[in-house]
């Protein structure tokens, strides 16, 4: 089932093209990876699909229903969006940093419920931050910023999660970590749009890649079908090792050329 169709979806900052007709979709349990060098768009179209943007040109459905109908407060109980980067504004225990993802289903002053804790305290488990949650989150170091929010976003449950660069500034443990979560989301039927810049970690976890470059969508599909030497090199201007393990397919980037 499609949760969401994006079509010919166009983006610019000041008349200057940020992403060109762009097709995207996203299938319910799966795990996508959007991957592409620096400064190519990823982050702004992530936006875009969160309708944190508005579009240049282009639609986009979600659940059945042109984006911009669907109300606010559906949208947030549903669709979840972790920003890039680790900033924390909020001078406040992480408990209740996490909480903050339970407001959608909240009105102006009711107190959370049971379900809402429950929904808290499995985030913070699922993330591996419940030992902080009486810390002073802005006191955090940058990684466990990022496991902080990222229990925030899970807080929400929603169906979809768009996350940009949820493992970076991450060591090799939580970077393994939050993949095999994502992964875990989507078993249990959620979807996953993640902004990647670790290929091996893209092409080890995610059912379909998308590869941008210079605002567009170069080429989709299955990671051992998009992370193929001639992109590679046409994208990143990289050379690449393969393999064929029992887990399945890898790729190690190699050399520049």
């Amino acid at each position: 089932m499609t949760l969401l169709d994006a079509k010919n979806i166009s983006i610019s900052f000041n008349e200057r093209p940020i992403v060109e007709n762009i097709n995207f979709h996203i299938c319910g349990g799966e795990l996508i990876g959007l991957v592409g060098p620096n400064g190519v768009g990823k982050s702004t179209f992530l936006k875009g699909l969160a309708r944190l943007l508005t579009l240049k040109t282009g639609t986009i459905e979600f659940l059945g229903q042109p984006l911009e109908q669907v109300t606010r407060k559906k949208l947030s109980q549903t669709l979840s969006y972790l920003a890039q980067g680790d900033i924390i504004h909020w001078p406040l225990e992480v408990h209740k940093i996490v909480s903050l993802g339970r407001l959608p289903y909240l009105s102006p002053w009711q107190h959370m419920s049971e379900e809402d804790s429950r929904a808290v305290d499995q985030a913070m488990k699922a993330a591996e931050v419940t030992h902080l949650k009486d810390r002073i989150a802005t006191k955090l170091s940058g990684g466990e910023k990022r496991l902080v929010m990222l229990a925030r976003a899970l807080a929400v449950e929603a169906k979809v999660l768009l996350a940009d660069e949820p493992v970076a500034g991450l060591d090799p443990t939580h970077q393994i970590q939050v993949m095999h979560l994502l992964r875990t989301m989507v078993h249990k039927g959620h979807s996953v749009v993640t902004i990647l810049h670790d290929l091996s970690l893209a092409a080890r976890y995610c059912d379909r890649i998308y590869l941008m470059s210079e605002g567009r969508m170069l080429v989709s599909g299955k990671p051992r079908d998009v992370l193929v030497p001639e992109n590679l090199k046409k994208v990143y201007g990289i050379t690449a090792k393969y393999g064929q393990g029992e887990d399945g397919f890898y790729i190690v980037p190699w050399d520049r050329l």
